[in-house]
């Protein structure tokens, strides 16, 4: 693969992650959790309810799952709203 398709490549993959993102953010607000993206959509900033730190959420393991928590959490990007469930708990607690 030459470097233009190369670089063709990695910016869809690039939208397809920021795309998993709006997605995620939307359903969580359905939810009442305020979340925000960031740094050129390649990341999600999920606020705590009460004072504390965010909880940053990306796409990883090639736009199969979102992780948080240093990836220690994930859940696939295929189930937007359990993930936005899952992350709702993890923020509640």
């Amino acid at each position: 693969m030459n470097s233009i398709m190369a670089a063709a490549m990695a910016g869809l993959a690039q939208q397809s992650e920021s795309d998993a993102l709006i997605r995620l953010r939307d359903r969580l607000a359905r939810l009442g959790v305020n979340a925000e993206l960031r740094e050129n959509n390649s990341a999600l900033m999920v606020h705590r309810p009460e004072p504390g730190l965010p909880v940053w959420v990306f796409v990883g393991y090639g736009g199969a799952y979102y992780s948080w928590q240093s990836a220690e959490q994930r859940h696939p990007v295929a189930d937007v709203e359990g993930a936005a469930n899952v992350l709702a708990e993890y923020i509640a607690k």
